[in-house]
């Protein structure tokens, strides 16, 4: 099974605020409710060259943490496909403990074999990647997060005649593929601004090697840390969801629009800007989030 093109066009809502710029959401969240956002779009490519090659033994490998979205949308590309999978995860101590995180629940109950590695041995995915691809010649291996050219080709379809007309494109940055896409295929005049999640140094390099462009910033956006939720995320990430109606995750997509909120109260952005912020997904996260909070005895994410 082919990954196939939406039926329906990915709406845009406007979020409705008293300043003197406006502010609009792309709801590629909505795309698939098993493969959302970023990842249907950097899987899109990757995974349907793929199939028309026509391998003897199809089997798609991949990497990533332990709420990793990229697993959770790999392990349903998978299953739709028929096509077996295996996840290397971040964290030999999880072998024991991946019953208790809905992530790797999913994963499994979508056949995904799991095997876990030490931080050390993730460290090396190089050395992994090559070894995985001599075990089994036929297979698909898809770097962390999805992210490579075939990725970056994928996420160009996030754009279209209605995002011609925004002054900025926002999107949170974890490994860099989607704002690399957006940055090579935007138009001319817009400007885009990635929230970087992660504390990368490399990150903008990566970037340029990939997208040739030099049309974004990269604004931190960590809040404590890749993974990190603060109190006040989550205050932001349920006050938004009450007033516009729009679920956020709290490791990407809540961090990007609680900055992207900051930044207008600065006046970062000129007098009658039109943003354009996109909703990556990954709010399947969310359980795995609250189970966190819950045994920290904090407040959950609605």
């Amino acid at each position: 099974m082919l990954l196939k093109l939406p039926t329906e066009p990915v709406p845009i809502q406007e979020i409705p605020i008293d300043k003197n710029v406006k502010i609009f959401i792309k709801r590629e969240d909505l795309i698939h409710p098993q493969i959302s956002g970023n990842k249907y779009w950097k899987l899109f490519f990757t995974f349907n060259n793929y199939l028309e090659k026509n391998p003897g033994k199809p089997y798609i490998i991949t990497f990533g943490g332990a709420y990793s979205n990229h697993i959770s949308a790999v392990s349903a590309v998978g299953k739709l496909s028929g096509i077996p999978t295996l996840g290397i995860i971040r964290g030999e101590e999880l072998k024991d403990k991946w019953r208790d995180n809905p992530t790797l629940i999913f994963a499994k109950n979508n056949g995904m074999n799991l095997q876990f590695v030490t931080r050390e041995e993730y460290r090396h995915k190089e050395k992994l990647t090559e070894f995985l691809q001599q075990e089994f010649p036929d297979a698909l291996i898809i770097p962390e997060g999805g992210t490579d050219e075939n990725a970056v080709k994928g996420v160009k379809m996030m754009l279209n005649n209605d995002t011609k007309d925004f002054n900025y494109l926002c999107t949170a940055v974890g490994t860099g593929g989607t704002i690399a896409g957006i940055s090579k295929y935007c138009e001319d005049n817009q400007k885009v601004i990635g929230f970087k999640v992660v504390d990368d140094a490399s990150l903008e390099n990566k970037i340029l090697e990939l997208t040739l462009k030099k049309n974004f910033d990269l604004i931190d956006s960590y809040f404590g840390g890749y993974g990190k939720i603060k109190d006040e995320n989550i205050r932001f990430i349920n006050d938004f969801k009450e007033k516009y109606g729009i679920p956020l995750e709290p490791i990407y997509t809540g961090k990007m629009m609680q900055k992207v909120f900051e930044l207008i109260d600065e006046k970062y952005f000129p007098e009658d800007s039109k943003i354009l912020c996109f909703h990556t997904g990954g709010l399947q996260g969310i359980e795995g989030a609250n189970l966190l909070l819950d045994k920290q005895n904090r407040n959950l994410i609605i």
